[in-house]
């Protein structure tokens, strides 16, 4: 067992008799903070070297001395992970130990003898935390303190801002949502987003910047940036966009020029606002051709797409979509780049979690560019990504800067770099196949219960209910009453919609949130049920009322990150 151990000047004879006294301790290992004598010193300072050792997981647990242990438990229990607790018995120490799980033992120099420090510290050093139901629980919230310590001062600060934050977190904690461009970011990635780099201006890249004291800023973008290259197998990535619609950009600015072609998936066949609405820049800059898919099917047709582009004979071929549920085949559409003579850009915001998870075909191979965001299934800060061969290296980088772009935001780069770390996990691999699997199951209840679901089923992470071939609805009222039950959807137009994009036919699911939560197909299924039951009659307020206590005792068993 590793123990960091420290003291101030009051605790410092009572370190040193723990430390010698190892061996009985079953050879524990200790690390010493300090101090390191008995001139006068902040209680303070020991007290957060040892926190930091223990927070970082450095170091099993945490031994702090001072004369009433106050000051001590005080500093320690500001680190995140750190559970400091004042002992004055043996029994006590095994009873934190045992409920509450403490990782730092805090004593009290004037209260006990040397030799009851040594027991004390033995009983807290040779008891497990139970694993009874009622004690992982009450961990968990202690640990969580219901997310609100997280902004707590603003409580004080600015009380306006903290209810708007903390009507945030009821929503997430007792809704659910289905948003299939959202997602809940991990605590880690929070609190990069949150942290001190957001202090410094850093225009340029690592190693070339226009400013000095960069340095710390320079290895969290270079983590982030090696980290993309080797969770998706790029050659090269720039994760300085600020969002989807910058990388894009970047894309356009390094490949080609204003009024040059575009051959992009329509907005109104499940495309996105930058790749070409006449209301975007890319649409007022570029020259954009619209594909769209077999009114049939509703299915990407290749055969068309192939005698579009040669007809067209487009700069770039664009594929992507932020509502389309079946997979590409981008084998097929790089071989269609081949023979038009076209750049492949990919824009996969949607699927980036499913590529990173091997639940979905990477484009990368085939691609000249990739672009993404980095939040929805990638589930880290909102931001923007752009991937792309070395050959185009260069002009991409001077696209995003100076070209488009002045200083970076580096405290979300570092929260990108944290995402990258944790796709690469073994877990993630997981939850992206449960992302799609409970896609699927949720899909499935509405397709029983009658609903017609546009292209027959979904591939991915979202699926779009045709509300109003099935219900005679629009996807705005089907949205608005599956709010007012506490299930959270968008409207969503459909393949050759006739409502306007401000009602809609449709509506569009998906279920990367739910999944992060811990949900299931189970779960999914019965999510897919409410669902059902609400859009039979949208103005039946008894079912809306029923749902919404429903889905929130389901949402309160599955906490959010």
């Amino acid at each position: 067992m590793k123990i960091a151990i420290g003291a101030d000047h009051g605790g410092f004879e009572y370190k040193e008799f723990l430390k010698g006294a190892a061996c009985s301790l079953g050879g524990a290992e200790f690390v010493d903070c300090g101090t390191y004598g008995t001139e006068s010193c902040d209680y303070a300072d020991a007290a957060v070297a040892v926190a930091e050792f223990v927070s970082s997981g450095a170091a099993d647990a945490g031994v702090l001395v001072c004369r009433s242990g106050i000051g001590m438990s005080m500093t320690a229990n500001r680190f995140q992970r750190v559970r400091a607790a004042i002992v004055h018995d043996a029994a006590a120490a095994a009873l934190t130990r045992e409920h509450n799980d403490a990782n730092v033992l805090c004593i009290g120099a004037d209260k006990i003898t040397k030799e009851q420090a040594l027991e004390i510290l033995k009983a807290f050093a040779g008891t497990a935390p139970s694993q009874d139901e009622r004690h992982v629980r009450r961990r968990a919230k202690l640990e969580r303190c219901g997310r609100l310590s997280d902004f707590s001062l603003l409580a004080q600060e600015d009380p306006e801002v903290y209810a708007a934050i903390k009507a945030q977190v009821v929503q997430e904690d007792t809704e659910i949502n289905l948003i299939a461009s959202e997602n809940t970011s991990s605590r880690a990635v929070r609190t990069a987003a949150g942290s001190v780099l957001m202090n410094k201006y850093a225009e340029g890249y690592p190693g070339k910047r226009w400013y000095s004291g960069c340095l710390p800023v320079d290895a969290a973008e270079e983590l982030a940036r090696k980290r993309a290259c080797e969770l998706f197998g790029a050659e090269h990535a720039n994760v300085q966009p600020h969002c989807g619609s910058a990388a894009n950009m970047a894309v356009y600015l390094a490949a080609i020029k204003p009024g040059d072609t575009i051959l992009a998936l329509s907005l109104d066949q499940g495309g996105h606002l930058s790749h070409g609405s006449p209301v975007n820049f890319s649409g007022k800059l570029y020259n954009i051709v619209p594909y769209t898919v077999n009114r049939e099917t509703e299915r990407i047709d290749y055969d068309e797409l192939e005698a579009k582009a040669l007809e067209v004979k487009p700069a770039i071929l664009l594929s992507g979509a932020s509502a389309y549920p079946r997979a590409f085949d981008f084998k097929r559409i790089r071989e269609i780049c081949d023979k038009c003579g076209a750049i492949m850009m990919v824009d996969m915001a949607h699927i980036a979690g499913l590529v990173a998870g091997g639940a979905h075909e990477s484009p990368v191979p085939y691609a000249d560019f990739v672009t993404t965001t980095t939040h929805k299934t990638l589930r880290g800060p909102r931001g923007g990504l752009v991937l792309c061969k070395e050959a185009w290296a260069k002009k991409l980088d001077s696209a995003v800067f100076p070209g488009m772009q002045g200083g970076p935001l580096e405290n979300i780069i570092a929260g990108k770099a944290i995402c990258f770390k944790e796709a690469m996990q073994p877990e993630f691999k997981e939850y992206a196949r449960q992302i799609v699997a409970n896609c699927k199951a949720m899909c499935a209840v509405l397709q029983k219960r009658g609903y017609r679901i546009v292209s027959g089923g979904t591939d991915n992470h979202l699926f779009l209910v045709d509300v109003k071939t099935t219900k005679g609805i629009t996807g705005k009222d089907a949205a608005a009453a599956l709010d007012a039950a506490g299930i959270v959807v968008n409207k969503n137009t459909i393949p050759y919609d006739e409502e306007s994009p401000f009602r809609t036919s449709g509506i569009r699911v998906g279920t990367a949130s739910v999944t992060t939560r811990g949900m299931k197909e189970k779960e999914c299924e019965l999510i897919g049920t409410w669902i059902a039951d609400i859009l039979d009659d949208v103005t039946n307020l008894e079912t809306q009322a029923r749902v919404k206590a429903a889905a929130k005792e389901l949402a309160l068993l599955f906490p959010v990150p």
